[in-house]
């Protein structure tokens, strides 16, 4: 029975390589897709062959979420480096073959650094073998609507018949966002700990473009620089896709570039130039945000009822319709969140717009408890004030755990800055 399966699995594989009748080429392609309006804002080759390169680990991330979700795996279990994953090229983190990591170093190392050993190791623990697991990748994908997608891996290393499109990943990325919205906004970290040290990202146009937290860069020789992007103002959810960049900043250049033509109210001009052109050389100095917290680049609405400002099931289908004329929808009125505070906050401290965020999304009592940690760190901080917001998730009531009375970003930045040398993640807001 397993022989037949494992028949059958390889020649889905097969076939669907087959169909496309040529190989991939790494040439330009964008797809711009508005969420709120199901319109296709921008295609360019959208439905052009090319190889993801690590935009594969979207996928290798859909699949680990949903055996979390279904309770096959837990975050905290650990799974083998095998010697397949301890072969990969970099970047990786460089386990040895034999040694374990837990599921959450194996996410965030994806997230993060792109790692390639953690997605192989992924890949064979969920698959058997990553081989196996790239058959599971594909099926998968053919049920989310990826029609022209093929997988042969977990991590994205070169392939000739690991294809896919720029359309297919604006249809991942939609998928990541609408069916795991909690996990998603670990796309959002800008560095991680692991093992004593700490790993910086990749993503250099998510530090410095506002509104925007996640998706996943990519970069092999046959697919030139990719991106897939999630950007969301003023409650509009807006993904874009560019594939066969020639430099990375060429790409990033060109993602920001669409974004600020079709998403008109992220044009935020300083003396006649764009705050992502201007905040590029700002991403080092930024501190890294917690898992399951977003930071807002600038005012960005949510939607009640939503996820991350998107509706709670967003149509796939309508990324296959024809580009529209780019027109933005009706603005709305903005929906603050219900603010409460803990503690009443001093006078000095509702003046001051500076802000630790040091968690989003959790319980009140869990806020409440982070809060007191974090307090109890900054012992050299008088002016620090608690605050509780409760926001909407999903549709669920939640609560952001911040920090306010900062009279200015240094004071703020310095308290992050102290939190993060005891292990606790924050980031800055205003």
């Amino acid at each position: 029975m397993f022989r037949i399966s494992k028949i059958v699995a390889c020649l889905l594989v097969l076939s669907a390589t087959l169909a496309f009748g040529r190989a991939a080429q790494a040439g330009y392609a964008h797809f711009i897709y508005d969420v709120k309006t199901n319109q296709v804002l921008a295609s360019e080759n959208a439905n052009e062959l090319n190889h993801p390169a690590s935009l594969t680990k979207m996928m290798t991330l859909y699949m680990t979420f949903e055996a979390l979700k279904a309770r096959r795996i837990a975050w905290d279990q650990d799974i083998l480096i095998t010697p397949n994953a301890a072969s990969k090229i970099p970047s990786k983190l460089g386990v040895p073959a034999g040694r374990t990591i837990t599921v959450r170093e194996a996410v965030e190392a994806m997230i993060v650094r792109s790692a390639n050993d953690a997605a192989a190791a992924m890949g064979d623990f969920l698959g058997g073998t990553e081989e196996q697991f790239g058959q599971m990748m594909t099926r998968r994908a053919r049920q989310l609507g990826m029609s022209r997608t093929v997988f042969r891996n977990a991590s994205g290393l070169p392939d000739d018949a690991q294809v896919t499109t720029a359309r297919d990943m604006a249809v991942l990325a939609l998928a990541l966002i609408r069916d795991f919205p909690r996990e998603y906004q670990l796309f959002s970290m800008r560095n991680m700990e692991f093992r004593g040290k700490r790993l910086r990202g990749h993503n250099n146009l998510m530090y410095r473009y506002p509104g925007m937290d996640g998706v996943k860069t990519g970069y092999i020789k046959a697919s030139g620089f990719n991106i897939a992007s999630a950007v969301t103002i003023d409650g509009r959810r807006v993904i874009g896709v560019v594939m066969g960049g020639k430099t990375a900043r060429a790409r990033d250049d060109r993602m920001a570039a669409l974004l600020d033509q079709y998403v008109p109210s992220n044009r935020l001009s300083v003396d006649g130039a764009l705050v992502a052109a201007q905040e590029q050389k700002q991403t080092a100095e930024q501190p890294a945000p917690l898992a399951f917290a977003t930071a807002p680049r600038k005012q960005i609405t949510m939607n009640p009822g939503s996820a991350a400002g998107q509706p709670a099931r967003a149509s796939i289908a309508n990324l296959y319709a024809a580009p529209s004329q780019g027109v933005p929808p009706k603005n709305l009125p903005p929906q603050n969140p219900q603010v409460a505070a803990v503690t009443p906050i001093a006078p000095q401290a509702q003046e001051s717009l500076w802000r630790v965020q040091i968690a989003a999304g959790i319980t009140k009592a869990s806020a409440v408890n982070m809060i007191d940690k974090a307090i109890s760190l900054l012992s050299g901080f008088n002016s620090v004030s608690p605050l509780i917001e409760a926001a909407t998730y999903n549709g669920k009531q939640a609560y952001n755990a911040r920090l306010a009375g900062f009279a200015d970003r240094e004071t703020a930045t310095r308290a992050c800055s102290v939190l993060q040398a005891k292990s606790m993640n924050c980031f800055v807001v205003r």
